[in-house]
């Protein structure tokens, strides 16, 4: 593997196992165990420019979700269950028991939200705090789709289609693919936001097929088996107890959604949250008032 620039001075890295598959994680700070968890198309660098600040007042895991990074990507199923959020947040909370965190706060973008909500919801004696970026619930975005909003997500259909169209058309052009992805969600529909490092490491696994087919079975997931549980939860019911925060860009789910907080107040039982000036990728595009909001929010 490449050598890939470093984005986390002073933070280990520690490879854990669980079920056969490895999970990379880097480490850093100390205090209230922090799980970071990335989202489409990133890796764990997405957090290297607000981790170290988190890391003054936590203990900070930055995991690659399984299909990711450097993490393992196993072969989907027919079921889509191999890549659900349900299956993706019980690896987070093996990788976190296997670093001697039984109750953490957990913090998820895009993707990483989605296992991060879904850990609330199956296991709410876990989390302690739960933070949400730029996204609303999975059944809550297809149940809005429509011609507007599907043009605009066009991946959450495209990436779901039957294999292999999505992988063999994504594999003629990986970095094509990703960079056209990545600038069409930013605010200024560049990449100049974006640091060179990371998306260094966002375009090397990008470039595996095996991490282009688990990213399709993320999406495949998302349209069945995720779909169901949520609908179910919802007719249930059952509501997020850990205290939340949601935040989002104003020109991503802010463009879309006059109220996001509010279809979140349907899901939780304490949340609180505000728009924050930038693309999808709030942490990378606009650190500084990402923090702003999430440190009072950890401490508080």
């Amino acid at each position: 593997m490449p050598d890939l620039p470093e984005l986390f001075p002073g933070f280990a890295t520690e490879t854990v196992n669980h079920e056969g598959l490895r999970f990379h994680t880097r480490i850093g700070g100390s205090g209230p165990p922090l799980l970071c968890m990335h989202g489409y198309p990133e890796t764990h660098a997405c957090w290297h420019r607000i981790a170290p600040r988190l890391a003054e007042a936590n203990t900070v895991v930055a995991m690659d979700m399984r299909g990711y990074g450097q993490s393992s990507a196993p072969p989907g199923d027919a079921s889509h269950v191999q890549y659900s959020k349900r299956t993706m947040a019980n690896d987070a909370i093996a990788v976190m028991r296997a670093l001697g965190h039984d109750k953490f706060s957990v913090m998820g973008h895009d993707r990483g939200a989605r296992v991060a909500y879904r850990m609330a919801l199956d296991h709410p004696a876990t989390v302690d705090k739960l933070v949400i970026l730029d996204i609303l619930p999975t059944i809550e975005v297809w149940d809005a789709m429509r011609a507007d909003s599907a043009i605009k997500s066009y991946h959450w259909l495209f990436l779901a289609q039957p294999e292999p169209l999505p992988e063999t058309l994504i594999a003629a052009n990986p970095d094509n693919y990703i960079e056209h992805t990545l600038a069409s969600w930013t605010r200024d529909k560049t990449l100049d936001a974006l640091s060179p490092d990371a998306l260094e490491h966002y375009r090397l696994f990008f470039r595996d097929r095996a991490r282009i087919h688990a990213i399709c079975e993320d999406y495949r997931a998302g349209a069945t088996f995720d779909r169901k549980v949520d609908a179910q939860d919802r007719d249930a019911g059952h509501k997020i107890t850990a205290p939340t925060l949601v935040l989002w860009g104003t020109d991503y789910v802010g463009a879309g959604t006059s109220d996001p907080l509010g279809v979140w107040r349907r899901w939780c039982t304490n949340v609180e949250g505000r728009p924050i000036t930038s693309g999808h990728f709030l942490m990378e595009e606009n650190p500084d008032d990402t923090l702003a909001a999430i440190v009072p929010f950890l401490a508080g």
